[in-house]
């Protein structure tokens, strides 16, 4: 055993010995660096910058209202999470297909009202609680990919100081819990891959690997199962999680694939079809399907939701789906509905929501959206005061997703490196669909889900910037100096843009101080 550890890389001796391998058959797979030790302080620093995240975000969370009322986009959706407290769960039946979105976020925010009220900080209070869990799963991740709890630290930190991710915690809207289930499914997926992966090298040290020329099944995986159900949520909230349904799905199967070509399975590709893609089906599209049926229930056990007894009226009683349940072909009428909706809602040009924004601006925040605006503020020491919530990336973190993501290219095409693909999958999932029907109404809010990917590309390469810890003292000296006046530069912007998020009372040469560009007024 100690000559065969001596064949393979120092960091993968102790994941070996921990998996009780045998001499034959280790030789050559490839296994990632070991997890941190330091369990304990990992849990405690993610804790703490959740802690601290949540503190931010709950900081005056019930102002600004539009006069006791919900602000923007929240009065679709604070009041029909109020209507599904008197009605069990879902909307009032407005006579018009009016509810265009799936219910979970808004049953999320009825507990809010339900506890506190109908006020602004009850109907934010979920959405606060779902960005304080992104901080949270945020240092968790980057702790995974980057097998550092300083690193994990780091993005906790950086996403702790991101005005998109800040804001739409501060919303009584929907995105944020989007955002919430898509991170927590890519992190479940993390946690399979290092799962699987071991059971791998466990079986090619017991030299089983070529009992079949397809290689060994992996078993059960039931982290892969919980982000199928995680990933369902996410379409429970918006239908446009299906985008990660599909990313999330060829990921996990391209991550089997090479798992088995590294282990040396003589038919790698006929094994991961026989093996692994049949479990991944399920996991990550029959189970998302069934989670987001079930985020039906109280539709489904209602007798006056929208359009819940179609059949035998707006859909006929025979036809090739006659053999589907009664209340199955009533949501798929009703979601019919709900998509001509989304694919009618275009750009008036002659009369375009001043705030409207195209995905090209979103990368770097050069359309951000004014939320609240009051010029009768009082109390910032002269005679003319303005309070405003605006949605504003921080322009340290979203101005640098260029070079960013520009990096994160060319580490995954030249180097191969798996982390900068999976960051750049779960980007992209929420960024490129929405090219492909460009005409369509759309605003920066839509972004949130890329603000945390945006985050843990940066901390990759922060991670290259401050070099392994061989590389030399005045190398390591450098990139230090360099990361921490990144973060400090990160930490200022945000505090900077502060009073514009939050609705504090500000003179009006402080508020134009604060619209750096054309495009942010």
């Amino acid at each position: 055993m100690a000559s065969l550890l001596e064949t393979v890389r120092p960091t993968q001796r102790a994941h070996l010995s921990r998996l009780g391998a045998s001499p034959r058959g280790a030789r050559g797979f490839p296994l990632d660096r070991p997890m941190p030790t330091d369990r304990l302080r990992g849990w405690l620093v993610a804790l703490g910058l959740a802690l601290i995240g949540g503190a931010l975000r709950f900081y005056r969370l019930g102002f600004p209202t539009d006069e006791g009322t919900p602000v923007f986009d929240e009065k679709h959706y604070v009041p029909q999470a109020w209507q599904m407290l008197r009605n069990f769960g879902v909307e009032d039946n407005p006579g018009y297909e009016l509810v265009v979105h799936p219910p979970l976020a808004k049953q999320l925010i009825a507990i809010g009202e339900a506890v506190f009220g109908y006020d602004g900080f009850g109907w934010r209070f979920s959405a606060a609680l779902a960005g304080t869990v992104c901080v949270l799963l945020v240092v968790r991740i980057a702790r995974r990919l980057t097998r550092s709890t300083l690193f994990g630290a780091l993005a906790g930190l950086l996403l702790l100081c991101d005005g998109v991710s800040f804001v739409q915690s501060r919303m009584g809207m929907l995105d944020i819990f989007l955002t919430v289930f898509v991170l927590a499914a890519f992190g479940a997926l993390l946690v399979d891959r290092d799962d699987a992966r071991a059971r791998m090298a466990k079986v090619v040290a017991e030299g089983r690997v070529h009992d079949t020329p397809y290689g060994p099944r992996l078993g059960v995986r039931w982290w892969r199962f919980g982000a199928g159900v995680l990933i369902g949520m996410a379409c429970a909230v918006k239908w446009s999680g299906v985008y990660w349904v599909a990313a999330f799905g060829v990921l996990c199967v391209l991550w089997d694939l090479n798992a088995r070509r590294a282990a040396g399975v003589r038919r790698p590709w006929v094994g991961t079809a026989v093996r692994d893609l049949g479990p991944a089906l399920w996991a990550l599209a029959l189970v998302p399907v069934l989670t987001y049926l079930a985020g039906w229930w109280a539709w489904f056990a209602s007798e006056t939701a929208t359009d819940r007894y179609e059949v035998g009226r707006g859909i006929g009683t025979g036809g090739p789906w006659a053999f589907l349940p009664d209340a199955l072909r009533s949501l798929w009428y009703y979601s019919s509905h709900v998509l001509s909706f989304h694919t009618e809602l275009h750009t008036n040009k002659a009369d375009p929501h001043p705030w409207e924004s195209k995905p090209w601006a979103w990368p770097m925040s050069l359309r951000p959206m004014l939320y609240y605006y009051s010029g009768e503020g009082h109390g910032c020491g002269a005679d003319d005061c303005v309070s405003a919530t605006m949605l504003i990336g921080t322009p340290a973190l979203w101005w640098a997703s260029p070079a960013a993501l520009g990096w994160s290219v060319w580490r995954a095409a030249t180097r191969f490196d798996w982390r900068y693909a999976a960051i750049l999958v779960g980007y992209g999932a929420g960024y490129l669909p929405w090219f492909l029907e460009i005409d369509r109404q759309m605003y920066f809010f839509y972004a949130t889900t890329m603000a945390p990917f945006l985050v843990l590309a940066i901390t990759l390469a922060l991670g290259e910037i401050l070099g392994k810890a061989g590389s030399g003292a005045e190398r390591r000296a450098t990139g230090l100096l360099v990361v921490s006046l990144y973060v400090g530069l990160a930490v200022a912007n945000f505090a900077w843009m502060w009073p514009v998020m939050v609705g504090d009372s500000i003179t009006v040469a402080h508020w134009n101080a604060e619209m750096w560009l054309p495009s942010w007024r």
